[in-house]
């Protein structure tokens, strides 16, 4: 470190700073014809006009406001799975809460399972050209078999006195018109009763149904989205009733469930909510098991084993049994149930609180599911706690099941099966791994932290599939998430016209696994590894999470709370990510080395004509030249007596080697529309490395090109931007200086490709 003397410091100033630089600035003005005004198109534009106005509900801050409210929904369900011939039906009861200010004079109510009604519109809307290999069960569903009738049956819709209701069913939508107007605070009781044909999964990958096994001749049911259930209402666009066309999700109000699901006898069964006549559904072993694995903090007990699952299949029980379940503040409610299952659990310490973690899978999963599947589980719990809020319910279930990933309150559907003779790769364990992470995630985003899937479908499965990579790298460091910068690199520097900006509606999205789960991951992860910082990033995240658990936010109250709880100002990063389809290219355009020298250099000695200063009247300073060394040149800066002489008489224990003796002029080149931090990292001759980051705001005057002055205490040997690609780069050959030489084959390649 260099230190500066008390006594008073000489004024030598460089002719540079003084003369020439205001002479330059002075002469600048001149006759220009006038040219044509522009609006505001930087990078670095605010997003106010983009963002909705905030108000008492959502404020700017990006916090819920004093005004905010949402409604609540309560149901009670009488289900039955009938086996024998996969129909399902159910009788329920709901309780509508209106905590807006509005009067409603009319209910919408989601009828999922008419996407499969044969009437249907969403086979429709389904484009493009045959599939490049069919299975034999997949042909026989598109070519042969007789269409699916698998939409709701209404056998009634009653108020709470049995009075019927008048009703308008449009697709997937069903309108309730109320006797009078359901004001502020009030409540409204109904019934709807009826039934469907539940469809077999496998063949259309299904988020809901049953798959059949021909060896055993049982069925294995995942059931979701089954019952018709209430739209929301909210405070930014009223009712949100869009057709469910089979992609984008959906969006539902929190509430309370009581349901009765009555199945065979022999099935075992598990749902979100408390399960709360256990002694009557489970025998006496499993019961004892099943307390066993609440206290087993270190491993899954087994609580319907293996042998017990085979020995269940080989039977099919005309008796029947109920299963009921309690479940408190959730916005969803879905369950599994076969004979052929086999259950293990075990507990997990949330910072004090127990939490269970279960597993459902047949003997097909085994010995995969076994090993890993609620541990898994348990992981996922433990990690996505640390980074939001602690998981609030009791459990979580993860259910194998074929070809699934999907996601309800406390329980998933997922994929993961290894070969007939019971052998798998690690490309299977990992995406078992993985699905089952993500699908767990999603009791975080969003089930809890309750965004619509059906409107910003990026809010549930970017957020979630971000935290995912996390996890997943804490599972294993190794571990191929998928989801880093690097990963997204061939989409974003692909066909601009089959990409969407990331703020797209879910079902007019291009590339919908990129642009949904991979691209808002990659930024998030960007964000916090390379912009951000943990500690900034992580605090921010957790407060959004805290915010909006068991609320309903907005794209406008994820961005303004990262913003406000940071501190840092990221409008540009998504303008530029979420905004556009603009893609990153950062390179080194031009390096020019400098030398000092205490004779003025062709350039000053040409801006002193132009102003008509003699070269004699030049100050005496030091200067940076490209020239090369001449004889009797300085080496050093301290071989310059004026420098030489300032620093003895201002500094204390200055050694040579602390004074820089190269000098850069390092031009960087931005070809790609997005604006990133340029991330450096310098090799000297010596083969030490050294790393600089240039912060975003690099590019706010110049969003072509900018110009970095280095001095170095060592000659650099090379140039290389982003070493370690953290910022999507879809060109790394411009990223290094020098250039690598280029191969005869490649030259001659490139001459081809011109001609």
């Amino acid at each position: 470190m260099l230190l500066l003397k008390n006594n008073p410091m000489k004024k030598i100033y460089s002719i540079i700073t003084l003369c020439f630089l205001s002479i330059s600035i002075s002469g600048i003005a001149q006759e220009t014809e006038p040219k044509t005004g522009h609006t505001n198109t930087k990078k670095f534009k605010q997003l106010k006009e983009e963002f909705a106005t905030p108000n008492s509900q959502h404020t700017a801050s990006g916090a819920p406001g004093v005004n905010y409210t949402q409604q609540k929904v309560d149901y009670k369900m009488d289900i039955i799975l009938d086996d024998a011939n996969q129909k399902l039906s159910g009788d329920e009861s709901i309780v509508y809460h209106n905590n807006s200010t509005d009067n409603l004079q009319y209910l919408w109510v989601q009828l999922d399972q008419n996407k499969r009604a044969l009437d249907s519109k969403s086979p429709d809307i389904k484009g493009g050209g045959p599939e490049i290999l069919y299975s034999p069960q997949k042909f026989a569903a598109d070519f042969i078999d007789k269409p699916f009738d698998g939409g709701f049956n209404i056998i009634h819709v009653k108020d709470a006195k049995g009075n019927d209701l008048s009703y308008k069913i449009n697709q997937t939508m069903m309108r309730i018109e109320l006797p009078k107007p359901l004001a502020f605070g009030k409540k409204f009781q109904f019934q709807i009763k009826w039934w469907y044909n539940i469809n077999n999964h496998v063949p259309q990958r299904d988020r809901s149904g049953y798959e059949h096994f021909d060896q055993d001749g049982n069925n294995l049911y995942v059931i979701a989205q089954f019952y018709p259930r209430l739209a929301v209402y909210n405070n930014v666009e009223g009712w949100q009733n869009m057709q469910f066309w089979g992609r984008s999700e959906f969006a539902l109000e929190f509430g309370d469930f009581l349901v009765n699901i009555t199945t065979p006898k022999d099935h075992i069964l598990n749902a979100t909510g408390v399960l709360t006549n256990a002694k009557k559904v489970l025998t006496k072993t499993q019961l004892e098991r099943l307390e066993q694995a609440k206290i087993s903090f270190d491993k899954p007990v087994i609580i319907v084993s293996q042998e017990e699952a085979i020995e269940a299949e080989k039977k099919n029980s005309t008796e029947t049994k109920t299963w009921n379940f309690d479940a408190k503040n959730v916005r969803d409610f879905a369950f599994a149930s076969s004979r052929k299952f086999i259950w293990d659990g075990m507990a997990v310490d949330i910072n004090g609180k127990t939490v269970m973690a279960y597993s459902l899978y047949p003997k097909e999963g085994n010995p995969l599911w076994e090993e890993y599947s609620t541990k898994v589980v348990a992981h996922t719990l433990k990690e996505y706690s640390s980074y939001t809020f602690d998981y609030p319910y009791h459990k979580a279930i993860s259910v194998h099941s074929k070809n699934q990933g999907m996601e309800y309150p406390q329980i998933c559907w997922n994929y993961g099966r290894p070969r007939p003779d019971g052998t798998y790769d690690d490309r299977t364990r990992d995406a078992m791994i993985g699905v089952i992470t993500h699908e767990v995630g999603h009791n975080f985003f969003p089930m809890i932290v309750n965004s619509d899937e059906r409107q910003w479908t990026w809010m549930d499965e970017g957020l979630n599939s971000f935290v995912e990579t996390l996890t997943e790298i804490a599972f294993d460091e190794n571990f191929n998430t998928g989801n880093l910068p690097k990963d997204i690199i061939p989409y974003m520097d692909g066909d601009q016209s089959n990409i969407s900006p990331i703020m797209t509606q879910g079902d007019n999205v291009h590339q919908f696994g990129p642009n949904a789960y991979t691209k808002p991951a990659a930024g998030l992860y960007l964000l916090r590894e390379t912009i951000m910082g943990h500690e900034l990033f992580d605090y921010a995240f957790k407060t959004y999470a805290n915010r909006w658990k068991f609320k309903h936010p907005t794209p406008e109250d994820f961005f303004r709370t990262m913003e406000d709880a940071s501190a840092v100002d990221l409008d540009w990063f998504w303008r530029g990510w979420f905004y556009t389809t603009d893609f990153t290219d950062i390179g080194v355009k031009s390096v020019n080395q400098y030398r000092v020298t205490s004779k003025p250099t062709q350039d000053i000695i040409k801006l002193a004509k132009k102003y008509g200063i003699p070269v004699e009247q030049i100050r005496p300073g030091i200067y940076l030249s490209t020239d090369p060394e001449t004889e009797g040149e300085p080496k050093t800066p301290m071989d310059i007596a004026l420098l030489k002489d300032y620093i003895d008489t201002n500094y204390e224990n200055v050694a040579d080697a602390e004074i820089p003796g190269y000098f850069y002029e390092i031009t960087f080149e931005k070809p790609g529309g997005l604006v990133m931090p340029i991330i450096v990292e310098y090799t000297y001759e010596d083969g030490s490395k050294d790393s600089k980051t240039y912060p975003a705001q690099i590019w706010s005057k110049n969003d072509k090109e900018v110009n970095k002055v280095v001095a170095s205490k060592k000659a650099i040997a090379s140039i290389q931007i982003d070493p370690n690609l953290e910022t999507a780069d879809v060109n790394v050959e411009n990223n290094v200086w020098p250039r690598a030489e280029q191969s005869e084959f490649d030259k001659k390649k490139e001459e081809l490709a011109k001609e």
